[in-house]
């Protein structure tokens, strides 16, 4: 414990040597206040002040954090500060913290999803062109995956609900980015993944049976399917898609189940064929895209459980 006086007694050198051993701070003036943020802020704290008074005002305007009181906080502390407690209940900074910590992760998931699903499509087409083969799909199958496939789960991921765990995480630095941790590996490892999967699956058709027509309609079918599971993997950066609790976030699957009739409506709705420019696909040709739509999942499980053997 460390009163008021003794802070006024000590330079600014032994008052910061002491702060590391301090928990409680008695009998302190306004002044003591400022001083106690800027020595835990010089020593690379995230410092969170809480007050009410004029007097706490500067206190919260240096604090990284400022937090006023709602009901009985002045207006200018109302003001200097970055969050208000309208209900003057300290619980809900708790709830706040986890709220925020939900979108933050909801961001994440949606930036992991989006990317990963478009470099997907860019190694199909990319990877294509490099071997000469036909092109896997046509313009307005791309432009299909983009407003539906992509748009609907996307949408569903940023209203995900807080994760049970978000709150025995410890907190992200405030100097790490949005792409910080494990995040662009797994955008670059599952992106390439899912264009591989999809080139794979018009390569087995194509040179099956030689139809390219139905190549093209399993790759686009692959594709879509390859992305509405990676959407369900999405949900959680260190757990399996069976681990992940899919049924949590009912608003996802039913993004992924919408995308997903329309995708075979887009292929045995005859007017829609003409438009999408696919044909029908036999049992034997809806069994490869499942199962090259199945590869992803796998290997992405397989590669979280050897890094975290390896983390171990």
């Amino acid at each position: 414990v460390l009163t008021g006086e003794e802070i006024s007694s000590m330079n600014d050198a032994e008052f910061e040597k002491a702060i590391d051993s301090v928990n409680i701070y008695a009998r302190v003036q306004p002044e003591h206040k400022l001083r106690i943020v800027k020595a835990l802020r010089k020593k690379k704290n995230i410092v969170a002040m809480t007050g009410d008074g004029v007097n706490d005002a500067p206190a919260i305007k240096e604090a990284d954090i400022g937090i006023a009181m709602g009901m009985g906080g002045t207006d200018v502390t109302r003001e200097a500060s970055d969050m208000v407690l309208m209900d003057d209940n300290f619980t809900t900074i708790v709830e706040a913290v986890k709220q925020g910590r939900g979108i933050y992760d909801n961001i994440r998931k949606f930036i992991r999803y989006m990317l990963a699903c478009n470099l997907g499509e860019v190694v199909t087409m990319f990877a294509a062109m490099l071997l000469g083969m036909p092109l896997p799909l046509y313009p307005i199958q791309i432009l299909w995956v983009n407003l539906v496939t992509d748009g609907l789960p996307g949408i569903a991921l940023g209203l995900d609900n807080v994760g049970h765990d978000v709150m025995r995480r410890k907190p992200v630095p405030a100097d790490k980015g949005l792409f910080s941790g494990r995040l662009p590996f797994l955008i670059i490892f599952r992106g390439v993944l899912i264009g591989l999967c999809t080139l794979g699956a018009f390569a087995a058709v194509s040179y099956t049976n030689g139809n390219v027509d139905a190549a093209r309609t399993t790759a686009f079918f692959t594709l879509v399917m390859a992305q509405i599971v990676h959407s369900l993997e999405c949900r959680s950066e260190t757990k399996g898609i069976l681990k992940s609790g899919v049924r949590d976030n009912m608003w996802l699957l039913a993004a992924g189940a919408f995308s997903l009739l329309l995708m075979i409506a887009v292929i045995y709705v005859a007017p829609l064929q003409g438009v999408f420019k696919t044909v029908e696909l036999s049992a034997a040709q809806l069994g490869i895209a499942a199962g090259f739509t199945a590869i992803g999942p796998i290997v992405g499980g397989i590669v979280n459980e050897i890094f975290f053997l390896a983390k171990k």
